[in-house]
């Protein structure tokens, strides 16, 4: 079983990637977002205790989120592998998501990091908001959240790095050019369905 983190910033094109990825090389996609969701509308035990946090406009706890990683992973045992997308965003979510998979006999193979340059991520995402109509994309909103995402994630980049495992790759090129590099690494430990 291969896994794989999709490391991104907002408007780095990890959503397209991420759909890019799990179509090439058949694996499954874990976005905690979907999972939190599907729990809640399926009324499990962990979507009701989730639901909980949710309601009063909290943050789901870590051993929530990985006891339904958890249970996703179990649900289909049969996968070639999996892209965890928008998990881990911590240190502490990055060590918990090691000892899961440690115990189901599997781990964290690669982690790709889609690098662009902010203004492109800036450009990129009021684009994004003139087309969409979204309210929350002009440059002072994006530029809080890109600096938030950094300040976030890049201690779960160093973690990663530490262990060998980070790649960072130019995201600014053009979709198919930015799948081919992150496809260059994945290819080092599976190869994609024809």
């Amino acid at each position: 079983m291969f896994n794989l983190v999709l490391f991104g910033p907002p408007g780095s094109g990890k959503g397209t990637q991420s759909e890019n990825i799990v179509k090439s090389y058949q694996l499954q996609h874990i976005s905690t977002g979907d999972l939190l969701r599907s729990e809640v509308s399926r009324h499990t035990p962990l979507g009701t205790e989730a639901k909980k946090y949710m309601d009063q406009g909290m943050l789901v706890p870590d051993e929530v989120v990985i006891g339904m990683i958890s249970s996703k992973i179990d649900e289909t045992p049969d996968a070639r592998g999996f892209v965890f997308d928008g998990f881990p965003r911590t240190r502490t979510q990055a060590e918990a998501l090691d000892k899961l998979l440690e115990f189901k006999n599997t781990k964290i193979h690669l982690v790709l990091s889609l690098e662009v340059p902010e203004q492109d991520l800036i450009a990129r995402l009021v684009n994004r908001g003139i087309t969409s109509g979204r309210s929350d994309d002009n440059e002072e909103v994006i530029t809080a959240r890109i600096k938030e995402y950094h300040s976030k994630t890049e201690p779960v980049a160093r973690y990663y790095n530490e262990h060998g495992k980070l790649e960072r790759v130019p995201g600014h090129n053009s979709v198919p050019d930015t799948f081919k590099l992150l496809s260059k690494h994945i290819t080092k430990y599976l190869l994609p369905v024809a």
